[in-house]
């Protein structure tokens, strides 16, 4: 997860594929993210969520099948907000060391869990 454990508590180990929800989420935000963001869609076939945030959040980090689990700087493949101004939130696909590792989805507010990943509808690009 992109924020500390101290902050969100343990991470919760899964093995399980992606559900409908996260894949079509994460393959609109590569095709719409950073130029460098659709060579990693082909990655998005082989990906399964390892690991769920500890403070409950919709945010979930993956493992490509055939490799090791991603390790190494967060490098940003697309980056958005989603809400209203009265309670803005944010959801941002990454990458680490060349492989396709996760969706990270946050409220501004600084108080609540974001609990659901937003729509591709109800992103905007900052």
């Amino acid at each position: 997860m992109a924020d500390s454990e101290e902050e969100c508590g343990d991470p919760m180990l899964v093995d399980r594929p992606l559900t409908e929800e996260e894949r079509s989420l994460a393959l609109w935000m590569l095709e719409n993210g950073k130029p460098e963001a659709s060579a990693f869609i082909p990655q998005l076939e082989k990906a399964r969520v390892f690991r769920l945030c500890g403070c409950g959040c919709a945010s979930v980090d993956f493992k490509i099948e055939g490799h090791p689990e991603p390790a190494g700087g967060l490098h940003i493949l697309g980056d958005y907000i989603f809400g209203d101004n009265d309670a803005p939130g944010g959801a941002f696909i990454f990458e680490q060391d060349g492989l396709l590792s996760g969706i990270e989805v946050l409220l501004y507010d600084g108080h609540d869990a974001c609990r659901v990943l937003p729509k591709p509808s109800e992103l905007r690009s900052f």
